[in-house]
């Protein structure tokens, strides 16, 4: 009886892990959906935009014209994107100075006309309105 009991909690937790991962999973289409979408903003030079459309937590932490300047040293040099590929996408609910939430840590391998190889970090957050919104950006 104890042995019935117990394999039915094991079976119950590896479905609930189960679960879990789909939904994760799910999440971070989502979130990677959401960050392609808004690169492409900032691909076509578009950063008033990308600002207007990243999360609250962003725009609280950078003034638009701070971010377009930012944007304007950084990514200009580089010339126009080549390709992108996704590298990793990881679900999160913590990351270290910010409020806890849903998180998807994104890093794509991207290639521009001026450096060959580069990986952008990007992290979309699921914001007050009920969308996956970037709040950082980081290109090494």
């Amino acid at each position: 009886m104890k042995r019935r009991v117990l394999v039915a909690v094991v079976i119950a937790v590896i479905l609930l892990a189960g679960i879990s991962c789909a939904t994760n999973a799910k999440k971070e289409k989502e979130a990677v959906s959401a960050a392609q979408d808004w690169l492409t903003l900032v691909d076509t030079g578009k950063y008033s935009k990308s600002w207007q459309e990243a999360a609250g937590y962003f725009k609280n932490a950078v003034q638009q014209d701070q971010w377009e300047q930012m944007l304007r040293s950084v990514r200009m040099p580089l010339g126009k994107m080549i390709s992108r590929k996704l590298k990793t996408s990881v679900y999160k609910t913590t990351l270290p100075g910010a409020p806890d939430g849903q998180y998807v840590v994104i890093q794509f391998e991207t290639s521009f006309q001026n450096k060959e190889s580069a990986i952008e970090t990007v992290t979309p957050m699921f914001d007050k309105d009920g969308r996956w919104r970037v709040s950082g950006y980081y290109i090494k």
